[in-house]
């Protein structure tokens, strides 16, 4: 990746978001990462790369279209004495989207992401691969081309996660902690969730010597970070310890610009530390994937 903040800004200036038109149910673009405080589509700190994607969507629950549809069939067969076949009612449906559409109510989600080009990461803060992936095809019609994929590991995650409630590996940095999701590897076998438990207790070593597979496992990293680890390697619900605050905290600034800087820079350094402890900890990448 050899885009420098400035080239990738001006790349991807084409799909800057524009706001849902009057008869637009979506629209997708990228915003500043600063918001109201910049005006620049990239945001650049320690080599890291921020970009922001938003979109909006128009709110027109289809109770309401299945309401109003319903109303006009009534209508017309009992003004007209005749049924409302199919075709015509799905005429009906356009004619109340078509009129409801100006007037509905939009709301917007922002999704972040940042480019590490160093690591040859794309890390994107979306809570399911669709949307992140929604970014990605974005990113990639900006810039013409973007050779990335999920990162391919020697060990499955739940393999080895398994092997760490059970003793028979040890997970280095990684603590466990108290949350877990198990799940019996047969079709349609059964799932346990648990929170506030021991992990390894007599009734936790049961259900894994029965076969079941550690698919979610909340860990601690380096006394540094908290997070959950699912089995497609997805991080959920990441909290940093309060020694991370803690050196945010010595800044000592009111700027916000200044602040948001820091937070990404402190942020992009401890991932950088954390992401390749995870690879690892997993015996590292595919040697396939570049």
């Amino acid at each position: 990746f050899d885009y420098t903040p400035e080239s990738l800004a001006k790349a991807i200036e084409d799909d800057s978001f524009k706001s849902c038109g009057s008869m637009a149910m979506e629209s997708y673009g990228w915003a500043p990462p600063l918001g109201r405080h910049g005006t620049e589509l990239t945001h650049a700190a320690a080599g890291k790369i921020l970009l922001c994607a938003r979109k909006e969507e128009k709110i027109l629950p289809a109770s309401v279209i299945r309401e109003q549809v319903n109303e006009r069939v009534i209508t017309i067969e009992d003004d007209q004495a005749r049924s409302v076949g199919r075709k015509e009612r799905l005429q009906l449906k356009d004619d109340v989207l078509f009129e409801l559409m100006p007037k509905a109510l939009s709301h917007s989600v922002l999704t972040y992401c940042y480019i590490d080009p160093e690591a040859e990461l794309i890390v994107v803060d979306a809570s399911s691969a669709k949307r992140a992936e929604e970014l990605l095809s974005l990113l990639r019609q900006g810039i013409g081309k973007l050779n990335a994929q999920p990162v391919q590991l020697q060990h499955p995650p739940s393999s080895v996660m398994t092997r760490w409630l059970t003793g028979d590996t040890s997970s280095g940095l990684f603590e466990p902690q108290d949350e877990c999701e198990l799940r019996d590897p047969a079709d349609e076998g059964g799932v346990i969730r648990c929170r506030h438990q021991d992990l390894h207790a007599d009734e936790m070593h049961s259900h894994l010597k029965a076969g079941k597979q550690v698919t979610r496992l909340a860990v601690s990293w380096n006394e540094r970070l908290n997070c959950i680890v699912d089995a497609e390697l997805a991080i959920k619900r990441l909290r940093f310890e309060d020694v991370v605050h803690e050196e945010l905290g010595e800044l000592g600034t009111d700027d916000e610009i200044a602040l948001f800087d820091a937070q990404f820079a402190l942020m992009t350094l401890e991932l950088g530390h954390f992401f390749p402890a995870l690879f690892e900890a997993f015996g590292g990448e595919e040697q396939s994937v570049s």
